[in-house]
């Protein structure tokens, strides 16, 4: 079935999912968005792409849509132990410092754009081998905005690309084979907590971002320079001290933000907290997750 596209559509399109979700699709992308979305169009009855975007505009009860559009838009492609040398800097030098200073108080981590759940668990086996969980209360809390990679994360069964990089003895410590897949193990499983939540809305921010360490890895790359900026300013405006964050390898701020300094942590690049804006955020008024649940 060919769909119309009226001039300008892919633009109105492109800008409406930006302004929703923050993921940018420049002019040499358009064609692959329109792509993503034309089975959509298509299961709604509709015969032009215009149609599409005054649904997604201007209907009121257009909300389980969006659900179908964010969910055909996200990228899942991720592994376990990708990019280890930031998670091994996090557990073997940053938790230890946080843990000098933070005694009594329970560890908390917030994994957002965790996707189907394999950056999360990378984080608990590593907590785990270093045998963290058995000094320290660690809540480990995993988001991400698309429903249907956070059914797979809450599902905790994996195929084998997922693999690719994780020691074969690991897999065997903590995965049981199922069929042609892999379980993650219960007990590791129920280490993390998973929700959903827009890096670009301030309210879902706020409800995660009060903790001393954030991973926001490999999301970066699909927002536009001034997204950037804003939901890097708002994980600044909540983080904890010390307030270390953690992006992808292929990700920079330092011409983005001067929220968070660069600094080198074992062997690690990851960022930290610049400095304290001068108004109080009332941090208080926000649980770590959904309300009445901690």
């Amino acid at each position: 079935m060919d769909l119309l596209l009226p001039k300008g559509t892919e633009i109105l399109l492109r800008d409406l999912i930006q302004e929703r979700t923050g993921m940018l699709y420049d002019d040499d992308k358009e064609s692959v968005l329109l792509d993503k979305l034309a089975p959509l169009v298509i299961d709604r009855g509709f015969h032009s792409f215009l149609d599409y975007y005054y649904l997604l505009k201007y209907d009121e009860s257009s909300n389980a849509e969006w659900t179908s559009v964010i969910n055909a838009i996200s990228v899942q492609e991720t592994f376990f132990w990708r990019e280890l040398d930031q998670i091994r800097a996090l557990v073997d030098v940053l938790i230890p410092e946080w843990v000098k200073n933070h005694r009594l108080e329970p560890l908390r981590i917030w994994c957002s754009a965790c996707a189907t759940g394999e950056e999360p668990l990378s984080v608990a086996m590593a907590i785990a081998e270093a045998g963290w969980f058995d000094r320290i209360p660690i809540k480990i809390r995993a988001t991400d905005l698309s429903s249907s990679a956070l059914t797979k994360a809450r599902q905790g069964l994996y195929k084998e690309r997922s693999f690719r990089n994780l020691p074969i003895e690991l897999r065997h410590k903590f995965f049981a084979k199922e069929g042609n897949a892999w379980r993650v193990d219960p007990a590791l499983h129920a280490r993390v907590r998973w929700d959903t939540a827009n890096l670009i809305d301030r309210a879902d921010v706020a409800r995660f971002a009060a903790v001393p360490f954030i991973l926001c890895r490999n999301v970066f790359i699909y927002f536009s320079k001034e997204t950037i900026r804003r939901v890097v300013r708002q994980l600044a405006e909540f983080i904890q001290p010390p307030g270390y964050l953690l992006v992808g390898v292929s990700e920079s701020l330092l011409k983005i933000s001067t929220d968070f300094e660069l600094t080198d942590v074992g062997n690690a690049f990851v960022y930290r907290r610049a400095k304290i804006q001068a108004q109080t955020v009332e941090k208080t008024r926000f649980s770590f997750g959904a309300k009445g649940q901690e």
